[in-house]
């Protein structure tokens, strides 16, 4: 049997999943936290902050131990930390975060900002997410799969695996990466191999992938929602077949992240020959967050003795200002003091030399004894022009609903919100092929929305006066992420528009003429 196979069947568990199923949240992330705090210590970052008189507290009480962290340490977003000290590493400096050299960053830009932020990735990051990796790989054993698919490959679809050379680091896609480092027995179960992944062009790499599709056997496919739904869409009509199991019988597990499935359901399961199992990750630039541990739940268990320290700001008015940025004041919780149900934007401390960064998520644990969470939204990715408190978590929600209701496939949408006389309005703007009667469209996923947010409900009487909608082929939001150099790989179109890339987004449809 394959050695992935061996593995699986035998139902082997790591080290580390004992230690998370038999400790208590709070023992693991404290443990964590010195851990960090110990490495870094004699770091530039850790010398300025005082790493050492942290770590006086340790035998102390946890919460005196978190706060003597949280009360020296800043919370820092990107351009915080990057102004303060990446840029140094960037430029080749050691011991500035994280001891020793970065040799790799990872691009990112997410689906917030236009230029391209620099994430650090150390040698202990990229060996923190393969652990994490394997330990995901182990809870395939949970799910009933037929033998064959054991021995099936991987398809990952991500950027480009080309790292660029830029003096003492090198640049490129977190995938790029990670493959650079996969370990010898993973490389045999790897689709599309390095050959192809190292392909710049996404269409070309695309095509190259779909001519060679009809040699692999794969069992499991990881990739963000759209771009694997135009890959599966193009297999299909290549090689005439009615659905992707006629290429890939042992097709069973298809892995996403970085947007909710919900809205891609839909559309994804009418190219399938057979039902799958649909597993949901929280794998970012800045590490393996989290991952769905059962096969019954839809909620990801936070990875907690992984090179991650976490810490969570209640997502309210009282830390945020109306633009999503956090407020220099914002309090923020150790692990033992979120409660269930309540929407928390995380803050990571990592062993690539993060410290109380916010990387923009929002989370909702659905358990705290299990540290089960779901994502929420973003930050910045949220509407409330006047009170309505609009999640991206309502929005994919009332899409699902509306498209289930008629029946439609809507691959993509984006909103938007803009003055309507001297009160306000919500712009939607539709990603459907399908024929759609836009009025009736625009009432449903109205009354969805009421019934999901009940701040929403009451603005809808109050201050947001309208609700527009405009329907557009999938293909103008696919061009759109085209026109920014943003196809393929992890790149996801914005779920909110606001300010500049609403400015860009309006200038795009109107040179297009698709307003």
């Amino acid at each position: 049997m394959a050695i992935l196979g061996t593995l699986l069947k035998k139902g082997i568990k790591l080290r580390e999943n004992l230690e998370q199923e038999y400790s208590s949240p709070a023992e693991l992330q404290k443990q964590e936290l010195k851990h960090l705090l110990i490495t870094a210590s004699q770091t530039e970052f850790g010398k300025y902050y005082g790493f050492q008189n942290i770590l006086k507290h340790f035998r102390t009480e946890d919460k005196e131990f978190y706060n003597s962290f949280s009360t020296v340490v800043p919370i820092h977003d990107y351009n915080k930390i990057h102004q303060d000290w990446w840029h140094l590493s960037l430029k080749g400096a050691k011991n500035i975060c994280w001891p020793g050299r970065i040799k790799y960053f990872a691009l990112s830009s997410g689906t917030s900002e236009s230029s391209s932020k620099y994430i650090p990735v150390t040698k202990e990051m990229t060996k923190a997410i393969q652990k994490t990796s394997i330990r995901q790989i182990l809870t395939l054993s949970k799910y009933e799969l037929p033998d064959d698919f054991f021995g099936a490959g991987i398809l990952m679809i991500g950027g480009s695996t080309h790292l660029n050379r830029k003096g003492s680091y090198f640049e490129g896609d977190l995938s790029g990466i990670q493959a650079a480092r996969l370990p010898f027995w993973f490389q045999h179960f790897y689709k599309p191999g390095k050959k192809i992944a190292k392909t710049r062009s996404w269409d070309a790499k695309l095509e190259d992938i779909v001519k060679t599709a009809y040699e692999w056997d794969i069992g499991i496919i990881v990739g963000v929602p759209a771009w694997i739904q135009i890959l599966l869409e193009k297999i299909i009509d290549h090689y005439k077949v009615k659905h992707i199991h006629e290429i890939w019988p042992n097709l069973s597990v298809y892995v996403h992240g970085g947007v909710s499935f919900d809205p891609y359901k839909k559309g994804f399961s009418k190219l399938l020959g057979k039902p799958i199992h649909y597993i949901e990750t929280y794998l970012a630039s800045e590490g393996f967050i989290a991952y769905q541990a059962f096969p019954e739940k839809k909620s990801m268990r936070l990875v907690l003795n992984n090179g991650i320290f976490y810490e969570f700001i209640p997502f309210e008015d009282k830390n945020f200002n109306s633009s999503g940025e956090v407020k220099p004041d914002a309090v923020s919780l150790s692990i033992d003091q979120v409660e269930e149900g309540k929407e928390y934007a995380i803050l990571l401390s990592t062993c690539s030399g993060a410290w109380r960064y916010l990387i923009g998520d929002v989370i909702k644990f659905v358990s705290v004894q299990e540290s089960e969470i779901i994502i929420t939204g973003r930050t910045k990715h949220f509407l409330s022009l006047c009170g309505e408190h609009l999640s991206v978590d309502n929005m994919n929600k009332a899409i699902e609903l509306v498209s289930d209701e008629m029946n439609i496939d809507i691959k993509e949408f984006t909103v938007a919100g803009v003055p309507h006389g001297s009160l306000f309005a919500h712009h939607w703007f539709i990603g459907t092929n399908d024929e759609v009667d836009v009025k009736v469209l625009r009432d449903k996923l109205d009354h969805r929305l009421k019934e999901l947010n009940d701040d929403y409900a009451v603005e809808r009487s109050a201050a947001l006066k309208e609700v527009k909608v405009d329907i557009f082929p999938v293909k103008v939001f696919y061009e759109w992420m085209e026109s920014k150099g943003k196809t393929g790989g992890q790149n996801k179109f914005p779920r909110v528009l606001k300010n500049a890339q609403l400015d860009e987004w309006m200038e795009f449809l109107e040179a297009n003429k698709t307003s």
